[in-house]
C-alpha cells in the first residue's frame, strides 16, 4: 500500500471549499470530502452562522449528523412541527439522528455562531420540508420517498 498517497490527509484552514450548498446568513465550507481527502462515507466542514440566521426545516434522510459548537449559541428545533427546542454553546456536541425534521438557528441577535459539522455522507442528502405543509416531506436528493 502506498501510504504516502493513501494515508492520513490534512486539510488546512485555508484549503476549505466554499463551493457547497449555502443558506442565507450561513457559510458552509467543506473540509473532508471525496475530492479533498478521498473520503467515501463521510463529510466534514465548518459553518459560520450570522446573528439570527436559520435554515429552513429539513432532514438528512438516512444519515446521521454531528455538530460541534465552537463559538456562540446554536438553537436546534426538531419534531414534525419543530415543537422541540434546545440550545448548545461552545464545547457542546449536537447529534441529529436519521430522518429527524430539524432547523438550525443562531440563537444570538448580535454574535456569530461557529460550528464544525460531520455527516455520514459525501454528497447533498438534505431533504427540505415544504413550508406550506410543515409535516410533509419531499423526495430527497438520495431518492428516498419520504412520508409524514
Amino acid at each position: 500500500m502506498d501510504w504516502a498517497q493513501h494515508g492520513v490527509k490534512i486539510v488546512h484552514w485555508d484549503e476549505l471549499d466554499l463551493n457547497t450548498p449555502q443558506t442565507s446568513g450561513m457559510t458552509r465550507a467543506a473540509a473532508i470530502t471525496h475530492a479533498r481527502a478521498g473520503a467515501s462515507k463521510l463529510w466534514a466542514g465548518t459553518m459560520l452562522v450570522q446573528p439570527d440566521a436559520k435554515t429552513g426545516p429539513h432532514h438528512h434522510g438516512e444519515l446521521e449528523t454531528v455538530l460541534y459548537v465552537v463559538k456562540g449559541r446554536a438553537r436546534m428545533r426538531w419534531g414534525d412541527q419543530l415543537e422541540f427546542s434546545e440550545e448548545a454553546g461552545p464545547g457542546d456536541f449536537i447529534y441529529v439522528p436519521p430522518y429527524v425534521p430539524h432547523q438550525e438557528i443562531n440563537a444570538s441577535p448580535d454574535q456569530v455562531c461557529e460550528a464544525v459539522s460531520c455527516e455520514g455522507r459525501t454528497g447533498s442528502d438534505c431533504c427540505q420540508l415544504r413550508p406550506a405543509h410543515p409535516g410533509t416531506r419531499q423526495r430527497g436528493a438520495s431518492g428516498h420517498a419520504l412520508s409524514p
